[in-house]
């Protein structure tokens, strides 16, 4: 396969992780997951966003760095290509959903000094799901301290995700649209999803697809 390192990204509860641990058993390929459970400041985040934004956004910054720059360096002759589900911009990203502009232009000049040091993907696969089903997928999931993320929150993100792909527009980006799809529970569905990523060739740059049962 022409890609050896491959991004699931998406918006909260798009099914990025879902996808890229089904992916990755069948395909017998290395995963990296994002560490996020034990954030201590995830949960102050959501019930005051203001206060601890900035500590949460460095502290998240931080760990996505450490964790890449390892599992990227270390060569693995056991499985036959990387797939994570995310990729380091994100945390540019959210810094810009959440942060005052101040923090942020602090913020954005620590990121730059980091981020061209870690390899680029591939292939970034991004999960397009529109808002509602978002909200439904983040109730459905169950973690207490998503339940009061709000429509405004989740659209924002969305936002900074198809602005820096149209800034950074020599990484080969595939947009899926799986609002149609629950490639979770339906093979079938699945089964379309894997084949548009891993057995289709993709150019540089944007490449949109509208997925349906």
């Amino acid at each position: 396969m022409e890609y050896k390192y491959i991004v699931i990204e998406g918006n909260i509860g798009a099914g990025k992780t879902s996808l890229a641990r089904k992916i990755a058993k069948e395909s017998n390929a290395k995963l990296i997951l994002e560490q996020f459970a034990d954030n201590p400041f995830l949960p102050k985040f959501y019930k005051e966003p203001e206060r601890y934004s900035f500590q949460l956004e460095l502290s998240f910054l931080a760990d996505r760095y450490k964790q890449l720059k390892e599992e990227l360096s270390n060569p693995d002759l056991f499985h036959s290509f990387i797939i994570a589900d995310y990729y380091f911009m994100k945390s540019l990203i959210f810094a810009g959903t959440t942060l005052k502009e101040d923090e942020y232009n602090l913020y954005r000049q620590l990121f730059m000094i980091i981020y061209d040091s870690l390899p680029k993907p591939d292939l970034f696969v991004y999960l397009h799901v529109n808002t509602e089903k978002l909200l439904r997928n983040i109730e459905k999931r169950g973690r207490s301290y998503e339940q009061n993320i709000k429509p405004e929150y989740l659209e924002n993100l969305q936002k900074g995700y198809f602005e820096f792909f149209r800034q950074n527009p020599k990484i080969r980006y595939l947009l899926l649209d799986v609002n149609q799809l629950d490639f979770v529970a339906n093979k079938n569905d699945y089964r379309k999803i894997r084949e548009i990523i891993l057995e289709t060739e993709h150019p540089t740059g944007i490449s949109r697809k509208i997925l349906t049962s």
